[in-house]
């Protein structure tokens, strides 16, 4: 199993929402986050005065899949959530050990 952590545009949660569905992943996790990378921010102008936003407001999924299901996820995703703008996001890939349903005591693959 693979945990991805899916850092995102905030508007593309719907596309990615349904690319999840398209492949039958059911559970997910969405937490609002703000941070740069490349993208260092943007500068906005208020009554006048120039600021620089050094955080930039982000969507983190979280999710966990089998692992033949995260070439296809990364595939799909490359291709409807990228913008070919800097500050589309990434997707980070863990290993996950074992899970479990706490209302059944299902393990592994099956607790998914």
């Amino acid at each position: 199993m693979k945990k991805l952590e899916i850092i995102i545009r905030p508007e593309k949660l719907e596309t990615l929402k349904l690319i999840l569905n398209e492949l039958e992943i059911t559970g997910m996790m969405v937490s609002n986050v703000m941070g740069h990378g490349n993208q260092m921010g943007y500068t906005q102008q208020y009554r006048g005065t120039k600021y620089s936003v050094n955080l930039v407001s982000k969507l983190k999924v979280e999710t966990i899949v089998k692992d033949n299901q995260v070439e296809a996820i990364l595939k799909i995703a490359k291709e409807k959530l990228s913008t070919g703008q800097v500050g589309d996001g990434k997707i980070f890939i863990y290993h996950v050990e074992n899970a479990m349903r706490i209302r059944t005591g299902e393990t592994g693959e099956d607790a998914l």
